[in-house]
């Protein structure tokens, strides 16, 4: 079915083409006023299809006024003269055969009384219901009075009202309505109502007694200030517009793989909104960030909305194209409801049949992204930081290296030339080669383990000791760098004194592993092979042997030290089959799944460019013991060999060995660059793995064609970049908005002419933008929009309740630089927020809806201010911002840090009317159901949550009441609790878990759930 536009209003003096008189212009225009309003959408919907649209049945054609009067087999269909006996009417009354609609019910007796109040006012049309484009072909034409629908209209201009803009205009429904505002909720109530709205917590006892205390006339206002300014807040705003850009962490279908990259979008956003980002420059990133600002991480991180929707990652080679346009689909669609209210893709596969938009605008619409692809690019995360820390690290090292370098020739090298005379100490040359204690930079225990670093840089464990645990460290090793030195060593905290944490002090090192790469190296490890081990004890030659530890079977074999070595030092040491090239990152992994609880308890680790000698052959002679034979011999030593003796005597001078500890350190302290991945949409990069790649899955096609009825084997034209006419000032064109692609770009830079047609408020669609982020921040706040279709600003939805107070506001927002934080302080400063949520039957019998906000409208919390809230008065809430989300739901963060995996979402967020994120969300759903109240009864999270709130009040009523709902019990409360609590402890044994059971009880309760 043809989908057709909004009617143009014709001028008065084109009427005479319809038969009118001048003198009957009000009458033609009030029958223009009716067709528009409602003729038109029931002939639309009801008769086109087959009566003008796709055919013409019965020879009847009513797509034009001509054609109406002209009428077809059965005769004429409207009588002017004698208007209920129009064919027309008749057969809308199912009075006379044939009955309209055909195998429908009869249209409402309201519309029907449209058409004949139509019909008597001359059934007026402004223009044909479809037109002929130029290739003959019957599309939609938008006209200029398509552009007076109201939210495609310029903003009205107009004076700041006096004092607050939101109450002027709400104080004036009120008076049409003859409705009485609320007065203002108890401060109490304020405050909880702020923090609940802005932040999505509940204020701490102590951050209400602050604002209580507070007697200054700013109170109010210096609170809404620092709820604006919290970190949190940005967490709120993010959670909201993830609804809208159907933000989730998989790609949904059968495979429904996890995209572990995408929360930088997520993470984008809180930052966005902390910094209270211009909404233009949020929207123009979200669509072309990548284009726009390409050496801003931040910028690239916006574009995961494009990418954020669902996408087939299995597909034959017959769906390769439709699952393109299905995804170009979806950056339309989104594009369209979220930043214009429009639902565009309702022409993919004609007309629209509500709003002017032609199936053309569609298509012009989808060539924006026409080479747009999902991408994982790497990207250093702090460059700019980077680039300074290492340049201040080079300068301190050169400082550094020259301070050693002056003592070394000042100082050693005048004692050490001394020595050479009468040498002493050698015996120490030939135990082993000259080690150098590593600093190590990260440990971690994969079973929880906690480590002390000793003032001999020997790492202690502590804590957990699991079953079988994987210790993992790194540190930097210099070139040439050829053996470790794994020291396990014996402590006073160890059983039977260690070195290992099992019940008699022993270890057992299943496995040891390294890998490597250059330090500030992008490029992933390697592995380092190790080619030999040596140890002063091991428990046997065999399965406990230290050379075990090397082979493959970490379960069964691996380096002990019983008999022999309990409690005391124990020695191993792992040559490399090759020397290290540079200066690298070494990665150790240690494995302990031999023997329960037998993992390492107190160690240390050193690198030498030589091991020394073997312990039991002796073999592996050093330049630095030969250099020690040399002089025991009584010959000179050699060149090299004096310089092996130099280093190894610098070791045993104080200063140098605190120098040396130094600049160690500062070596190991070299910044790193930090490097990830972001799932990105862009043009000219790798794409995101598909499965049908083998097959040879192009991932796009360079044009975007006019499809017939949407189907790619219709192709009808390839199609051009173009934006929505309807919001394109007459004389502009896409041309007017094309970006300069710069020499070299892998991009078209097409999406950056639609984020600046997007955002252009003078010639494009920048004024409804503003109107539809102002009536997404109004709905924050009050419940529901202006415009309570968030989504549908079209013919379809419905109209504002406070048009005046809508366009001032978007004007005031772009006035203002498109700050969203103004706006925010503009509503919750208002009366009309302010207001208590009390019933009035007075005011509820003229309007039932609270339309004309005579209240604040309470409402229930949304899920994740319901679990976050739980976290919170528990004391048990991690306030950790940005990274990678969780899927368990015994995270502690909030519930915006889970990962949110497609037909994988958490219990307690579905149960409270969590969204599918497979399309854009405007306003969530509301229900009360069985469920919710069993989730907070029955729970094991949820008691976990009491059990913590009971323990943290310390066994007072008034402190549980003011942790959970922000106020102290009245008396009545407080004896109906301490009834309660008596009853219950009587059903337990000892515990707390009678005040548990309070606890549970107010955390069920309406008030906790409910926004004041």
């Amino acid at each position: 079915m043809k989908k057709i536009l909004l009617l143009s209003f014709v001028p008065l003096a084109h009427m005479v083409a319809y038969g009118a008189e001048a003198g009957h212009a009000e009458r033609m225009k009030a029958g223009l006023a009716i067709f528009k309003e409602a003729v038109r959408p029931a002939m639309v919907e009801n008769c086109l299809k087959c009566h003008g649209g796709e055919k013409v049945r019965a020879d009847f054609d009513l797509s034009s006024r001509e054609l109406l009067l002209k009428g077809g087999e059965s005769g004429a269909a409207v009588n002017l003269e004698k208007p209920t006996e129009s064919l027309l009417l008749l057969s809308l009354r199912h009075e006379e055969e044939p009955y309209m609609p055909p195998k429908k019910p009869m249209l409402p007796a309201t519309a029907i009384g449209k058409f004949e109040e139509w019909i008597r006012l001359g059934a007026p049309y402004d223009k044909p219901l479809v037109e002929k484009t130029k290739d003959g072909e019957k599309g939609l034409v938008v006209t200029d009075s398509d552009r007076e629908f109201w939210s495609f209209r310029p903003l009205a201009a107009k004076e700041k009202p006096s004092g607050n803009p939101v109450d002027h205009f709400i104080g004036q429904k009120h008076m049409e309505a003859s409705v009485t505002p609320n007065k203002e909720a108890p401060r109490r109530i304020l405050a909880r109502r702020a923090y609940l709205d802005l932040l999505g917590l509940p204020p701490s006892p102590e951050e209400m007694e602050a604002f209580l205390a507070d007697g200054s006339k700013d109170a109010w206002q210096n609170l809404v200030g620092r709820l604006l300014e919290s970190p949190h807040f940005g967490e709120r705003q993010a959670r909201h517009w993830m609804d809208v850009a159907r933000f989730a962490e998989s790609f949904g279908f059968e495979q429904n793989y996890d995209r572990p990259n995408a929360y930088h979008y997520r993470d984008f956003l809180v930052k966005a909104f902390n910094e209270d980002m211009p909404w233009d420059q949020m929207v123009r990133w979200q669509l072309a960030g990548d284009e726009l600002a390409p050496e801003d991480t931040e910028a690239w991180k916006a574009t995961g909305f494009l990418a954020a929707g669902i996408f087939p990652t299995q597909i034959t080679e017959a769906e390769f194209e439709q699952a393109r346009y299905d995804e170009l689909d979806d950056m339309v669609s989104t594009t369209g409801v979220a930043f214009l209210g429009l639902s565009v893709g309702c022409a993919r596969c004609h007309e629209h049949k509500y709003d002017p938009i032609p199936q053309s605008n569609y298509y012009e619409m989808a060539a924006t992204f026409a080479t747009a692809i999902r991408s994982d690019v790497e990207f250093d995360f702090n460059e700019k930081g980077f680039k300074k820390a290492h340049g201040e690290w080079e300068t301190n090292l050169a400082a550094l290296e020259k301070e050693a370098r002056v003592y070394l020739e000042g100082k050693v090298r005048p004692r050490f030339r001394k020595w050479l005379e009468a040498p002493e100490g050698l015996h120490e040359i030939e135990s082993g080669g000259s080690w150098e204690v590593l600093h190590l930079t990260t440990l971690h225990s994969r079973e929880g383990a906690t480590f002390e670093t000793l003032e001999d840089g020997s790492s202690l464990a502590s804590g957990k000791n699991g079953a079988s645990d994987e210790y993992t460290f790194t540190a930097n090793l210099p070139a040439g760098s050829a053996a470790i030195r794994l020291e396990a060593l014996s402590h006073k905290s160890l059983p039977r004194n260690g070195p290992g944490r099992a019940g008699n002090g022993n270890f057992a090192l299943g496995n040891i592993a390294l890998q490597a790469k250059e330090v500030g190296s992008d490029a992933p490890y390697y592995p380092v092979t190790l080619s030999g081990a040596r140890a002063s004890h091991e428990q046997n030659k065999g399965n406990l042997s230290v050379k075990s530890s090397l082979d493959n079977d970490r379960d069964k074999t691996g380096w002990a030290v019983d008999a022999g070595g309990i409690g005391k030092d124990n020695t191993a040491v792992f040559t490399f089959a090759a020397p290290l090239e540079s200066d690298s990152e070494v990665q150790f992994t240690c494995r302990f799944h031999l023997n329960t609880g037998h993992n390492l308890g107190r160690f240390r680790l050193s690198a030498a460019s030589d091991p020394g000698l073997d312990f039991e052959t002796g073999q592996g002679v050093s330049q630095l013991q030969l250099a020690a034979k040399s002089l025991q011999a009584g010959k000179t030593p050699t060149l090299a060999e004096e310089k092996a003796l130099e280093s190894w005597f610098a070791t045993k001078d104080a200063g140098w060995q605190k120098l040396e500890s130094t600049l160690n350190k500062h070596k190991a302290a070299k910044p790193q660059p930090q490097k990830g991945n972001v799932l990105v949409c862009s043009e000219g990069v790798k794409p995101i793995k598909n499965h049908a790649d083998g097959r040879g899955y192009p991932h796009f096609y360079p044009q975007v064609h006019h499809l017939g009825r949407g189907d790619p084997k219709q192709k009808q034209g390839v199609a051009t970049q173009g934006f929505l006419d309807v919001l394109t000032a007459k004389g502009s064109q896409a041309e007017n908005w094309k970006q300069t692609t710069p020499e070299g770009s892998k991009t078209s830079f097409r999406r950056a002419a639609l984020a600046a047609w997007i955002t252009d408020s003078d010639k494009g669609a920048g004024h409804l933008l503003a109107r539809v982020i102002v009536n997404r921040v109004w709905q924050q706040h009050f419940g529901y929009g202006i415009v309570r279709t968030p989504n549908d600003f079209g013919l379809q939805g419905e109209r504002p309740t406070h048009p005046e107070l809508l366009d001032w506001l978007a004007d005031d927002l772009l006035r203002n630089g498109w700050k969203l934080k103004r706006l925010h302080k503009l509503i919750l400063l208002s009366a009309t927020y302010r207001q208590s949520s009390a019933h009035d039957e007075a005011d509820a019998a003229t309007d039932i809806d609270n339309r004309y906000l005579w209240k604040f409208p309470s409402r229930r919390l949304e899920a994740e201010p319901i679990r976050d809230s739980l976290l919170a008065v528990s004391g048990k809430l991690d306030r950790t911002l940005y990274g990678p989300g969780s899927k368990s739901e015994a995270m502690g963060r909030r519930s915006l840090y889970f990962f949110i995996k497609r037909s994988q979402l958490p219990t307690s967020m579905i149960v409270f009317d969590w969204p599918e994120h497979l399309v854009s969300i405007g306003r969530r759903a509301s229900t009360t159901i069985a469920p919710q109240s069993l989730y907070l009864m029955n729970n094991p999270q949820v008691r976990s949550y009491a059990e913590a709130l009971a323990k943290r009040s310390g066994g007072s009523v008034e402190q549980v009441y003011q942790y959970a709902l922000c106020r102290p019990p009245s008396e009545a409360e407080k004896n109906k609790a301490e009834a309660f609590l008596q009853n219950q402890a009587k059903k337990y044994t000892g515990g707390n878990q009678a005040l548990t059971d309070l606890c549970q009880a107010l955390m069920a309760s309406n008030e906790f759930l409910h926004l004041p």
